[in-house]
C-alpha cells in the first residue's frame, strides 16, 4: 500500500502549527517539517508529531525549504501543506483513494479560504486549485516565484474536495505579507523579466487588478469581503509597481501638460468602471426590461 509523507515548510507558526498537523495525523506516515530558524515554539510543538525536523535559514523565497522538505521525504507519495491549512476528513479520503490510482502522476486539490472571517467564493480566489500531492520525485518547486505551482512530469488529475485555509485573519496580517513578502517576489520577477514602469502604471496596473478581481471575477459577490479584498490587491500591486519605481531611482518624471494627462487616465477609469458597472448588472438583473435598458447605456458609451 502506498504511503504519504506531509512536508511544510515554517516560520513562526506556533498558533496554526497543532492544528494543521493534527488534521493529517491519521493519514501521513511520515511528517517532514523543514522550519526557517522560528523564535517562537513552532518546532518544540511540531516535535509531537514530526518525523523529520530541519532547521535552516529563512529565505525570503520560501518555496526552497518547501523543496528541501521534498528532498527529505521518503514515503511513495508527498502531500505538502501550509501551517494555516486544513485535511478534513472527506479529503483525507478522497486522498487514500486517489493514491491507489496508477492514472496520475499528481493531483489538483481545491481550496477554501477562510480571508477576514468569511468563505471568499470569488474575486480569484475559489476554487484556487493548488497542486499539493504528487508522486515522490514527480514534481519539484523551481523556486523562481512564490506564486509559482510545482512542477510534474506526468499526468494531472483533480481531486473534488478542499482544503480548509485560513488564510488572511486581519488587516495587519495582510499589510505586512504584501510588503515583506508579495511585492518584494515580484518587484524581483518584473525586473528579472526586464521590464520598466512608465508613469502612468501607477495609475492602469492597480485599477486593472481591481476591475479584475471585482468585476471580472466577481469579487462584489463576496459583498464588501469582495470589495475590501478588490482594492487591497490592487493596493499590492500600487505598491510593487513603486517599488520597482525605487529600482528605477525614483525616475523623475517632466512630461509636459502631466496634469491634463493624468487626467485623462482618470477619465479612462471612470469610463472603464461605468462599462464594468453597466456590465455586471446586465449579468446580474433578471427583470428582461432593465436589462435591456442597461445594454442601451453601454451601447451609448461607444
Amino acid at each position: 500500500m502506498s504511503k504519504i509523507s506531509v512536508c511544510l515548510a515554517t516560520f513562526n507558526e506556533e498558533k496554526n502549527i497543532k492544528d494543521c498537523l493534527e488534521s493529517v495525523r491519521q493519514l501521513a506516515d511520515e511528517i517532514v517539517i523543514v522550519d526557517g530558524t522560528s523564535s517562537d515554539k513552532t518546532v518544540e510543538i511540531a516535535k509531537k508529531y514530526a518525523s523529520k525536523i530541519i532547521v535552516r535559514e529563512n529565505p525570503l523565497m520560501f518555496h526552497i525549504n518547501k523543496q528541501k522538505a521534498f528532498e527529505a521525504a521518503t514515503s511513495d507519495w508527498i502531500l505538502y501543506l501550509d501551517a494555516d491549512e486544513r485535511v478534513t476528513p472527506k479529503l483525507k479520503k478522497e486522498i487514500l483513494d486517489a493514491i491507489r490510482s496508477t492514472l496520475y502522476a499528481g493531483y489538483w486539490i481545491p481550496r477554501k479560504n477562510i480571508i477576514f472571517g468569511k468563505w471568499i467564493q470569488h474575486a480569484g480566489w475559489h476554487p484556487d486549485y493548488q497542486l499539493r500531492l504528487f508522486k515522490r520525485g514527480k514534481a519539484h518547486l523551481p523556486c523562481e516565484s512564490v506564486h509559482e505551482q510545482p512542477k510534474l512530469s506526468g499526468k494531472a488529475g483533480h481531486l473534488k474536495n478542499p482544503l480548509i485555509h485560513y488564510n488572511y485573519q486581519t488587516i495587519l496580517q495582510f499589510v505586512k505579507r504584501l510588503n515583506d513578502l508579495y511585492s518584494e517576489n515580484d518587484k524581483n520577477v518584473f525586473l528579472a523579466e526586464g521590464k520598466k514602469v512608465e508613469w502612468h502604471d501607477a495609475i492602469r496596473f492597480p485599477v486593472n487588478e481591481f476591475l479584475k478581481r471585482f468585476f471580472r471575477e466577481g469579487g462584489y459577490k463576496d459583498g464588501l469581503h469582495g470589495l475590501v479584498l478588490s482594492m487591497l490587491q490592487a493596493f499590492s500591486i500600487f505598491v510593487t509597481f513603486a517599488k520597482v519605481w525605487e529600482i528605477q531611482g525614483f525616475k523623475e518624471i517632466k512630461e509636459e501638460k502631466f496634469l491634463e494627462k493624468t487626467e485623462k487616465e482618470f477619465f479612462k477609469v471612470g469610463q472603464e468602471l461605468q462599462y464594468w458597472f453597466l456590465t455586471s448588472r446586465i449579468n446580474e438583473e433578471r427583470n428582461p426590461f432593465k436589462k435591456i435598458i442597461f445594454k442601451i447605456k453601454r451601447r451609448l458609451m461607444k
